[in-house]
């Protein structure tokens, strides 16, 4: 009640967006309804933004238009759940990897203003040229062509004027649903706050142009000995929270590759699809630090065989531990160790209770069986991963962020170099690196990392035993020592076995009134020696016949009536 009541002012403070997102959910729902009538003739008249009949799409393609038209939070929602197929399944997470955040401009005028706000000074005293119409724009700004006092051309990116208030707004709208689908069964097992919660960290990280300044300094750091690589110089003096400047890039995006068949290029395009994967699996496995989003869009092909890539507001982190896991899974596949992955699945994601270990063992063997065979030329990285994610739904384990999120960029990966290769296989890239991991796992260093990290542990624990023990001490002297029992599942027994006895009770308590012919009494015939029974009684008697048959019923229904353990 109390939480109830505190979402009051949250709704009324919000209320015309609330309005906004019931009308958008109202129509895309009464959508969903429609599609499963066989009123044909209705199935048209709800439409999209675009025209197409909402009807006529499938449910999750009628979600991400949802998402598309409620807005940049909804959408980045969106992208969050596209990356977590372990949650949502395959065919949704499919769907919604495809919404776009392309988004109307800002007038240049709300521009010129933040850029001026932020740098205390003039635009013409900032820029040589600044181009007013922009290059793109997303969720959170757009992007500007300029050229500064020194000619060295850049491009400026800058959040959109009121942004931080719209997101904020529907952060706290979207921590309301989420507490309140976390109650409900049927979304519970999706996490709904959790991924809320990381929404929220991932746009107030992506608001902050000053974590995106960071991230392009820490990349240009990583890959200062290769000329091959290009990654755009961040201005400092023209970074801001709210506007970052960084030079800019001449080059061509995988996107906009237009590469005709039997092309000459053939082999420069392999070329440069095994130089991109090289470079992820270094980020990923040496560094630990990644690029998370390699779509066609955020790879540039430049001249001199060199590849760029754009776009830094979403990195990926891969602690070591993490590391150790992801590689013990690739070398339990190559070696075809199925008790292995079972142990590191469990170990990193979050199991049910009730798991079947032996099905789960099974549906592995199946899954190392179909691709531990597999030549590394022809080897199908995505629908490894994506079969993979399919079996961990099944079982309904959930996976760490930090794994989905890696998954989520490796099918990429292998999609975006396809564009450039067709006969591209991201195994054949990584093989190489699996004799590297198994000595990397054997090398003293990193024997000498565990057994230290090991050593602290233990250590912090030895710490801690004794203060513990003296307070469990000091609690059973007091007699203040408690031992709090969960008891799992034991509410429909316990409901039973009360109604059991209600019912025992009614008719042991019913067949004495009618022993007794307890009034008010029913003659069933005029004569003196009519038999007279009690009303009260049989009433009771016949409740207690009814509840008996419905609780056997019900026993029987659940299955265990007649099943031993």
């Amino acid at each position: 009640m109390k939480r109830t009541l505190a979402s009051i002012p949250q709704i009324y403070r919000n209320l015309r967006r609330w309005t906004e997102i019931v009308a958008v959910l109202s129509k895309y729902g009464l959508a969903d309804w429609l599609s499963r009538t066989n009123i044909e003739f209705m199935k048209d008249q709800i439409k999209a933004a675009d025209g197409e009949a909402l009807a006529r799409l499938t449910t999750p393609g009628r979600l991400r238009l949802a998402l598309t038209e409620l807005g940049p939070t909804f959408i980045k929602l969106g992208q969050l759940l596209s990356t977590r197929a372990d949650l949502v399944g395959l065919e949704l997470a499919d769907e919604l990897s495809q919404l776009q955040t392309q988004t109307p401009h800002d007038d240049f005028e709300p521009i010129r203003e933040i850029i001026e706000s932020e740098m205390g000074r003039p635009l013409t005293e900032l820029f040589a040229h600044f181009e007013p119409e922009p290059m793109a724009s997303a969720s959170i700004g757009q992007v500007h062509r300029a050229r500064l006092f020194d000619g060295t051309e850049v491009v400026v990116k800058v959040r959109h004027a009121g942004i931080e208030a719209k997101i904020d707004t529907d952060l706290e709208i979207l921590a309301g649903l989420a507490q309140l689908a976390q109650r409900l069964d049927e979304f519970k097992r999706y996490q709904p706050v959790t991924l809320v919660h990381d929404m929220g960290k991932m746009m107030r990280r992506e608001l902050d142009f000053q974590s995106e300044f960071r991230n392009l300094l820490h990349f240009r750091q990583m890959f200062r000995r290769n000329k091959r690589v290009e990654i755009p110089q961040p201005i400092p003096h023209l970074c801001t929270q709210k506007m970052l400047t960084m030079t800019h890039l001449q080059g061509q995006k995988l996107r906009d590759l237009r590469k005709p068949a039997g092309s000459q290029d053939s082999g420069e395009y392999e070329e440069f699809a095994r130089l991109g994967a090289g470079l992820y699996l270094k980020m990923i496995f040496d560094e630990g630090f990644y690029h998370a989003d390699p779509h066609p869009g955020n790879i540039l092909l430049l001249p001199n065989r060199r590849i760029g890539l754009l776009d830094f507001g979403m990195v990926g982190r891969v602690g070591e531990r993490l590391r150790e896991d992801i590689e013990a899974m690739l070398v339990s596949i190559v070696n075809q160790d199925v008790s292995l992955l079972v142990s590191v699945i469990q170990r990193v994601g979050d199991c049910p209770l009730d798991l079947d270990e032996a099905a789960l063992a099974s549906d592995v063997t199946d899954f190392v069986g179909q691709y531990s065979s597999q030549a590394a030329a022809n080897f199908d990285m995505s629908g490894a991963l994506n079969d993979f994610l399919r079996i961990v739904r099944n079982y309904q384990i959930t996976l760490p962020s930090e794994v989905s999120l890696l998954i989520k960029v490796l099918i990429t990966l292998e999609g975006t170099g396809q564009l450039l290769a067709p006969q591209f296989s991201l195994m054949e890239i990584m093989r190489p690196l699996q004799r590297t991991l198994m000595l990397k796992r054997l090398s003293p260093a990193r024997q000498m990392r565990r057994m230290r990290r090991f050593y602290m542990q233990m250590e912090h624990l030895a710490e801690r035993i004794p203060s513990k023990l003296g307070s469990i001490i000091e609690q059973v002297q007091m007699g203040r020592f408690d031992i709090h029992l969960d008891h799992r599942r034991l509410g429909p027994t316990v409901n039973r076995l009360v109604v059991g006895m209600m019912t025992s009770a009614l008719f042991l308590g019913s067949s004495l009134m009618l022993s007794y012919q307890v009034p008010p009494l029913w003659f069933i015939s005029d004569q003196p020696n009519a038999v007279r029974l009690s009303l009260l009684g049989l009433t009771g008697c016949i409740v207690s016949f009814l509840m008996g048959f419905r609780l056997l019923w019900a026993i029987r229904k659940s299955g265990n009536l007649d099943q031993s353990e």
